[in-house]
């Protein structure tokens, strides 16, 4: 039977080739982990969807290992994919397992991949330590995953703690960290209403930023924050009325 055309030919693609059990089926299983760490970033993305496309519990570890470790962003969301197309029984415990990992890519992609399974039984990884830990794309998985992991009825809590956040890291954290309280919807906007009101002007300039983004979901991250500026420099002092009263939304 023909190779598939998707994979070069030292990869065999577990559908093709061999018997649903046997030698035939575990010989195709060696070839396509082994190409999980082929030096060709081609290769290892078509063994990623290989093992996507015909699941197999006795890859599950080899796929969550190779994610700690892959460089190529692409690779690893088909590693993700492959993943999601498990049993979460079979993924769950590795992928918590990683998100403890002093790796912070393990960490990082263990947490995306979490948010892209969405089983709440995850939710207690969420620990406020990795919340707030110090690598800013860690940080940034932990918050997108926590945003869909909440349980019903803590998202005032986990607003809260997020709102610790603002002010602080670059623009892509900062964004990121307003698009999770916006998605967290009346909880996030309490404690951004409390935040537009600081004294520090970091902060409150972050907060005012994001209260923009949910007045105004099309609003530009950038513009948000230029007008947030500009709002914290003429009120002078917190919590005067212009500070979240929208009468800036078109200066």
């Amino acid at each position: 039977m023909a190779r598939s055309s998707l994979l070069p030919e030292e990869v065999v693609p577990m559908t093709m080739t061999g018997p649903a059990t046997g030698t035939g089926r575990e010989a195709d299983t060696v070839r396509v982990l082994r190409a999980l760490e082929d030096d060709r970033s081609s290769v290892r993305l078509r063994a990623a969807l290989a093992l996507g496309t015909t699941p197999d519990p006795r890859c599950v570890d080899k796929l969550v290992e190779r994610s700690a470790v892959e460089p190529e962003f692409f690779v690893r969301d088909m590693l993700t994919w492959a993943l999601t197309r498990h049993p979460v029984s079979l993924t769950l415990p590795g992928l918590l397992r990683e998100v403890r990992s002093e790796r912070a890519q393990a960490r990082s992609q263990a947490l995306h991949t979490l948010s892209k399974i969405g089983d709440r039984r995850a939710w207690p990884a969420l620990t406020p330590e990795l919340l707030s830990d110090p690598d800013d794309e860690v940080a940034r998985s932990a918050w997108r995953a926590a945003v869909i992991l909440v349980p019903p009825g803590e998202e005032p809590a986990l607003a809260a703690l997020l709102a610790t956040r603002l002010g602080h890291g670059g623009r892509r954290t900062r964004l990121s960290l307003s698009q999770a309280l916006v998605a967290l919807g009346d909880a996030g906007r309490a404690v951004l209403d409390a935040a537009a009101a600081a004294a520090d002007p970091g902060p409150r300039t972050h907060a005012l930023a994001t209260l923009r983004l949910l007045r105004d979901p099309d609003t530009g991250f950038e513009e948000a924050v230029e007008e947030a500026k500009r709002v914290v420099a003429l009120d002078g002092a917190p919590g005067a009325p212009a500070a979240d009263d929208g009468n800036h939304a078109d200066r």
